[in-house]
């Protein structure tokens, strides 16, 4: 076993929080105070502290049912460990959506997250998966913009 201030490899943080390492390299995009060292071939590297921060973000998506919004509105404000109840818009209602929001696509058509034979984990990976679509969406667009410009 490695001591407690080793460095750790996303697989061993996948293992230790039991969550994918897609949803990890996710995470990083949405909370820019993960930052593990990145070495040769891209590999990552976790320092204790960057575990903790997971571990704790874990519980608040998991556990408490914030939404990445409510989690990163915690960091910015520095109440990670603060008691105070989260705000309606910061948590999940259950359906795996956070109150007030609606789902879906641009067209508008709202996404049914309340299948009854959806367990809470299955809609929080698809809302996650969902969040990460639609910033893949954004950087792909920002992307076609650029390429506009050079032609």
């Amino acid at each position: 076993m490695k001591s407690a201030t080793a460095y750790r490899t996303i697989s061993e943080v996948s293992i230790d929080l039991n969550v994918p390492q897609h949803v990890l390299r996710f995470w990083e995009t949405k909370f820019p105070q993960i930052r593990p060292l990145k070495r040769g071939g891209g590999r990552r590297y976790y320092r204790p502290e960057d575990v903790e921060l997971l571990r704790r973000i874990q519980a608040l998506l998991y556990e408490d049912r914030y939404t990445i919004k409510g989690v990163q509105r915690l960091l910015k404000e520095g109440r990670m460990s603060d008691p105070t109840p989260p705000l309606p818009e910061d948590v999940e209602d259950g359906s795996g959506m956070a109150e007030g929001r609606e789902g879906g696509g641009d067209d508008g058509e709202e996404v049914d997250a309340d299948h009854p034979n959806l367990s809470d984990p299955v809609r929080h990976e698809i809302t996650m998966v969902l969040d990460e679509l639609k910033s893949l969406q954004s950087v792909l667009s920002r992307l076609s913009e650029i390429g506009s410009k050079k032609s």
